[in-house]
């Protein structure tokens, strides 16, 4: 529990801190099934590809592993404001996609793993920069819609 929200429960009934905290693990746990269901989704675009649509293999892997990206900030900072998660998703996302520029050997030698090409991507695309900010979008939007949200 933060200092700030420390004092704050000092000054209110206990039970309203539980129902605050229990909020956030509900939220904690939502999140963490939107990771991996993006994640599912996403590893699906990529392994049935040659029998989507055309538009949805070239683009929608980035933008799921975009919105994996959004859902997992959110996991880690439920108590922070979703614009929150929304600019370090675009800054997380695309310092990656940044980093894709730099060609050292040893990362070279990471990116050739399954992992690693998942995570680091292979080389730099301006249209990724795209896919991510659509990506992030959809996701902060759908965040904002869900019903459970508490809205206050």
């Amino acid at each position: 529990m933060h200092k700030a929200e420390w004092k704050y429960c000092r000054t209110i009934p206990l039970s309203t801190c539980s129902d605050r905290s229990s909020h956030r693990w509900r939220a904690r746990g939502a999140y963490i099934v939107a990771v991996f269901a993006v994640m599912a989704l996403g590893l699906g675009s990529r392994a049935f590809a040659d029998v989507l649509p055309v538009f949805v293999a070239e683009h929608f892997g980035d933008a799921l592993w975009a919105c994996m990206i959004y859902f997992g900030f959110r996991t880690c900072f439920t108590h922070k404001k979703n614009s929150f998660a929304l600019w370090c998703s675009l800054v997380f996302c695309f310092a990656i996609e940044g980093s894709q520029l730099y060609q050292a050997g040893w990362i070279n030698y990471l990116r050739e793993t399954a992992l690693g090409a998942l995570v680091l991507g292979k080389g730099f695309l301006p249209a990724d920069l795209v896919r991510y900010t659509a990506g992030i979008a959809v996701s902060y939007l759908l965040d904002l819609a869900w019903p459970w949200r508490n809205r206050s």
